[in-house]
């Protein structure tokens, strides 16, 4: 897998400094910049540890299992049009070398919900789906409002499943649905649908 983080820091300078420091006990394969300069730290074949506790699918070792960069921004920020255009020439490459498939570039978010929050509501995962380096839901038909199903469906696209449901739709809005306010809808039960039938972790279609 790819996991994407925001560094959450003042500079990428600083970010790398203390990706670099072994007290700090965390690191990342790739850290890219606002003006767009990539900055490799660990070498890709290589456990970094940027994922920390968490799990997607059935892996929960996640470090073990994924490459992580780290992207310069601060949360609330638009993330810079260098840093977008710097990434998407860096994910084809890494997604080639290992055979990464679009629904197994992930945010941070995802596989430590509740735990963490990048790359956050500002970040542009449409953008990247355009480009076939990530995975965005096609508008579908409302689905009636179903709780139990709308967790079996995300646990289906790679969400961990005891999540309680506050916490599920949030994480869930983060990536998909950003402006999105209220109680569960028909509107993100249509969209759990069309990502666990399209790409299922498992690779096996989900039935109600």
């Amino acid at each position: 897998m790819i996991v994407l983080h925001y560094t959450a820091m003042s500079s990428s300078a600083g970010a790398v400094d203390w990706l670099c420091n072994g007290e700090a006990q965390v690191s990342a394969h790739y850290v890219i910049c606002k003006t767009g300069c990539v900055t490799q730290l660990v070498d890709e074949a290589d456990r970094a540890w940027h994922a920390g506790a968490g799990r997607w699918g059935d892996i929960e070792d996640v470090n073990s299992r994924s490459i992580g960069i780290e992207l310069d921004n601060d949360g609330a920020s638009p993330f810079s049009q260098p840093l977008m255009a710097a990434l998407e020439t860096l994910l084809p490459r890494i997604m080639q070398r290992w055979n990464i498939p679009p629904h197994r570039v992930i945010g941070h978010s995802d596989m430590a919900p509740g735990r963490k929050i990048d790359p956050g509501p500002r970040f542009d995962w449409r953008r990247l789906a355009l480009l076939n380096l990530a995975v965005w839901p096609h508008k579908g038909s409302q689905i009636a409002i179903d709780p139990a199903r709308f967790a079996k469906l995300l646990s289906a696209f790679g969400y961990q499943a005891d999540m309680d449901d506050d916490l599920r739709l949030n994480v869930f809005r983060t990536r998909f649905r950003p402006q999105a306010t209220g109680p569960l809808s028909e509107h993100d039960m249509a969209i759990a649908a069309d990502l666990a039938e399209r790409f299922p972790i498992d690779q096996t279609p989900v039935t109600s």
